[in-house]
């Protein structure tokens, strides 16, 4: 989910006051928040795909709302109509990328999904240079082709290993959450929590139309609740805070604990090794994404001083 973290807008000064370490920690449990989805998919019993994505995104719907509920006071007709059309495309792009999130776990392994997830504020820079004409610097360049050439390394595994069809779907939640964050940049003044909220509603309406039979049993759905709530919904809204406190740039550099931690969860309990290309493809990622968002971090600091 890191394809949401990406400023690829002007450098701007940056001033550091005392909530900017609260910040870092909410960003940085976020992460960790968020490194839980495959762990938790892989203990799936029994319930199909879809009717995990449905539960999870009337899970993570209801937890937004709540949230929002609290933060307005009961009233929200008015936070809802301001999102505005950039408001229906957030809710369309996250609705889409949270059910190929999913599918893509259930496809491949959740070391190839986090790691072409890790490409995402890559694809966010460029898609910003192109809808809304943000300067895309050099070492933003160079850093996107590396990651394409990462990602190309874990493709290539995957069409030995039959799984790239997951692959493609994983590229294609990094796709949906590029337009996401574009889509919220072109309506800066205005709160997009409530349209990730209707992205949920759009993930079940969605997934509700392959679902044969809504029966479930405890167990899956608990984790589909787990899932949409503490994994999504609680990370969802911890970066929506820490965002506010930490500069844009440091962001995408935080939330690598997403990156890097999934797949070790997966490797500790259940035993899912990554290939030696994707860990090669993930680690060229993981490379070209640090490297991009370090030499920012630098140039925003210098300008601070």
């Amino acid at each position: 989910m890191t394809g949401a973290l990406s400023d690829g807008g002007a450098e701007a000064p940056v001033t550091q006051d005392a909530k900017y370490p609260l910040g870092v920690l909410m960003v940085l449990v976020a992460g960790v928040c968020l490194s839980f989805g495959g762990l938790i998919l892989r203990h799936v019993e029994s319930a199909d795909i879809w009717l995990m994505v449905f539960y999870r995104s009337v899970a993570f719907a209801g937890t937004l709302l709540v949230f929002l509920a609290v933060v307005y006071r009961g009233r929200l007709v008015r936070p809802f109509l301001a999102v505005g059309r950039e408001g229906v495309v957030v809710a369309l792009a996250l609705g889409a990328g949270s059910i190929c999130y999913l599918v893509a776990i259930d496809l491949t392994t959740v070391a190839n999904v986090v790691f072409i997830l890790g490409a995402g504020p890559l694809l966010t820079a460029l898609l910003g240079r192109l809808v809304l004409g943000e300067q895309v610097r050099p070492v933003t360049w160079i850093a996107m082709a590396a990651a394409l050439c990462g990602i190309a390394l874990m493709v290539a595994e995957g069409l030995d290993s039959g799984r790239l069809a997951g692959n493609v779907v994983a590229f294609g939640a990094a796709a949906a959450f590029a337009v996401m964050v574009v889509a919220i940049r072109r309506a800066k003044s205005v709160d997009m929590v409530p349209a990730s909220c209707l992205g949920g509603l759009v993930g079940a309406a969605a997934s509700a139309t392959m679902v044969g039979s809504f029966g479930i049993s405890g167990h899956d759905l608990g984790l589909a609740l787990l899932l949409g709530s503490a994994q999504l919904g609680a990370g969802f809204l911890l970066i929506t805070l820490g965002a506010r406190r930490v500069p844009a740039a440091e962001v995408p550099l935080l939330a690598l604990t997403e990156v890097v931690l999934a797949p070790i969860w997966v490797w500790i309990w259940v035993s899912e090794v990554p290939g030696r290309l994707t860990l090669l493809g993930g680690a060229v990622v993981l490379a070209a994404v640090l490297g991009q968002a370090t030499i920012r971090l630098r140039r925003r600091r210098h300008l601070v001083e």
